[in-house]
This record gives C-alpha cells, sequence and structure tokens, in this order.
C-alpha cells in the first residue's frame, strides 16, 4: 500500500512541474509579444519612411486617345468616264495640284470646238452689228439681241471647259496617297472611290477631358503619349479647343498637333495620353500610403525621438501615387510610409529613410 501511495505522489509532483512549466512559457511568449526586450524596454517597430522636402509637384491628368491625319479625303471624280491614265503609284507621297487620274475627255474636247466655233461666229455677228447700230442702219434691240447671243455662247463654252476639268484629278493638297481602288480602262462613276489621300506629319492628336477640368486645359499646353508599338514616349501641343462641352458625355473635346517627320505614326493608332494641367512650386509632396483617414479628416504618422507620432493634415491634389499636403507637416520632418496599421502613438520605431522620387 505505501508503494502505491508513492506512487501517487511523484506523479501529483510531476503534473505540477508540468503545469508551472507551462505558465511561466506562456509568461514569457506574452511578454516578447507585447514588444517587450531585455529589460522590459519596449521593442521598436520597423518601418520605413521618408524625409519631407519642398519640390515641384506637377498634377497630370491621364486620358486616352486616337492619332488622326492633319488632313483626309477619299477621292472621287466628279464626272463619269473611262480612265486612260493613273498618275501615282500607291502608298507614295504626292504633291498639291499633281494629277492623279485622267478620264477619258473626247467628247467634250469635240463639245468644246463646237462651242467655240459659234462663239466667234456670234462674235463676228456682235461686231457687224455694233457698226451697224453706229450708222443708225439697225435698232438698239436688234443689237442686243444679237450680244445675248454672244454672251450666251461664252457661258456655254465655260461650263464645258468645267466639265473638261473635272476629266483630270489633282491632289488637293500633299500627303501620302493610299491603295487604288481602280485601274486603267475602268468606267469610273462620282460612287466609285479611287483611293485615300493624308497628310502625316503633322498629324492630329484627338481626346477628351472631363468637365471639371476644362478650366485648366489652355491653348499650346504640351502634352505626352505613347502608342502601341513603340518603346518611346511622343510629344506635342494642343492648338484647338472645342467651344462647348458635350451634353452627352460631360467632355471637353481637344486637338493637339504632333511632330511626324519620320512618319513612326500612324492615323487611327490608340494613344495613352498624358497632360500636364498644372504645376505647384515649392509644396510638400508625400506618398499616398503614409495618409491614414479618420473621422475629422487625415493623419499621418511622423517620427520624432525614436516614437512614433500621429500628426492631423490637410491634403491638396492627390495622384495615384503621392499627394499634396497643405498644413501639417514640416520640411525634415520624417514621414512613415509603412506600418500605419501597427503604429500606436508613442510607440517606439526603427526608421529606414527611403528616396523620396522613388516612392513618388
Amino acid at each position: 500500500m505505501k508503494l502505491k501511495y508513492i506512487i501517487y505522489t511523484l506523479i501529483t509532483i510531476g503534473i505540477a512541474y508540468l503545469v508551472y512549466y507551462r505558465v511561466s512559457a506562456n509568461q514569457k511568449i506574452a511578454a516578447n509579444g507585447n514588444g517587450k526586450g531585455k529589460g522590459g524596454s519596449p521593442k521598436s517597430l520597423q518601418v520605413e519612411g521618408v524625409v519631407v522636402t519642398a519640390s515641384d509637384f506637377t498634377n497630370n491628368l491621364e486620358v486616352t486617345g486616337a492619332l488622326e491625319a492633319n488632313e483626309t479625303v477619299e477621292l472621287h471624280s466628279e464626272v463619269s468616264g473611262l480612265i486612260t491614265k493613273i498618275n501615282f503609284r500607291e502608298g507614295t507621297f504626292v504633291s498639291k495640284g499633281s494629277l492623279l487620274i485622267k478620264i477619258n475627255d473626247r467628247d467634250i474636247q469635240a463639245q468644246l470646238q463646237e462651242a467655240l466655233t459659234k462663239q466667234r461666229l456670234s462674235a463676228t455677228n456682235e461686231n457687224r452689228s455694233k457698226q451697224l447700230l453706229e450708222k443708225g442702219a439697225i435698232s438698239q434691240e436688234e443689237y442686243d439681241t444679237s450680244l445675248a447671243d454672244l454672251q450666251s455662247l461664252k457661258a456655254q463654252t465655260q461650263l464645258i471647259r468645267a466639265q473638261l476639268a473635272k476629266t483630270a484629278i489633282y491632289a488637293p493638297f500633299s500627303g501620302k496617297i493610299g491603295l487604288r481602288t481602280v485601274s486603267v480602262g475602268e468606267y469610273l462613276t462620282p460612287a466609285t472611290a479611287i483611293a485615300n489621300l493624308s497628310s502625316v506629319n503633322p498629324l492630329k492628336v484627338s481626346f477628351s477631358v472631363p468637365e471639371r477640368y476644362m478650366g485648366q486645359v489652355k491653348l499650346n499646353a504640351e502634352i505626352s503619349f505613347v502608342t502601341d508599338g513603340f518603346n518611346k514616349t511622343f510629344a506635342g501641343k494642343i492648338f484647338a479647343i472645342e467651344p462647348g462641352i458635350n451634353t452627352q458625355t460631360r467632355t471637353l473635346q481637344i486637338k493637339a498637333l504632333v511632330p511626324n517627320a519620320n512618319e513612326e505614326l500612324r492615323p487611327g493608332s490608340f494613344a495613352r495620353i498624358k497632360l500636364a494641367l498644372s504645376t505647384q512650386k515649392d509644396v510638400l509632396i508625400i506618398p499616398n500610403q503614409a495618409i491614414i483617414p479618420v473621422l475629422e479628416g487625415k493623419t499621418v504618422f511622423i517620427s520624432k525621438g525614436g516614437k512614433a507620432q500621429q500628426v492631423k493634415v490637410e491634403a491638396g491634389t492627390r495622384t495615384a501615387e503621392s499627394i499634396v499636403i497643405t498644413s501639417g507637416l514640416n520640411v525634415g520632418d520624417t514621414v512613415l510610409a509603412t506600418g500605419a496599421m501597427a503604429l500606436k502613438p508613442g510607440s517606439p520605431v526603427s526608421v529606414t529613410v527611403l528616396n523620396q522620387k522613388s516612392q513618388l
């Protein structure tokens, strides 16, 4: 029986030791979890921060648009007839006024010769009638009739000359001509599209901005944009702004000119545009992630004496990466950009200072 009691006693002592050990371990874990280091001092939280400096801030608006030819036209004939000559090569540059298409004009040439013959005869009759009128041999009415006949024939001649001019199609402006849809010997009608002619240097960029930005968009303002197919940024300048707002989309239509001397850009391309609305001089800028929204506005944490201090701030213009601070911060303050959710006022912090430009 004594052996039995001894065994029970040993088991009880073992269980008590295990309980004591577990409680001690939990107390150590709890102490470490509360941020206690050696000697019971709070453990510093590792965070990243930026030093506030005064710099210029450009408020950029990013929109999409499309490239357009400076001038473009689909070439058509004003008269019908057989094509006798095609005087251009597809995809090449043509100068303003150069002959592109010639249509058979034999019948119109014959009509012109007939009209000229009648006009010369009428001019002779008018001159004879004028001499007779001066001698009193005919009345004024008879002379007026011969003069009217002459003027009528002159008008007919001019009309035929105009028809004759329409048998030759000239380039209305200098540019690149596209792929033709007609051939020599084909019967051309006014409904037939011959080819497209486009002026591609410079090009136009057409885009629109929301109505709320209309007061910040100015003529001659510069834009930059990128397109698919090129790993480079192109620049242009605003030359035209629509006088009114589109009531359907509540946007303002804008066009910019873009130099295209190398003809890299093509009409119809999609463009991602960046427009500088305004530039503020010597303002305080911090990363967006440093801002903490609160019920009464916005706050940030700064590092002061190795501890986190919460400061109420007022903010201005904001972009996707950064925000302008109008009050609450000073040049030289170290704003904490990370760890905001774990920070409390007075928490000890160890700050790794980042280059602010890499954050904005």
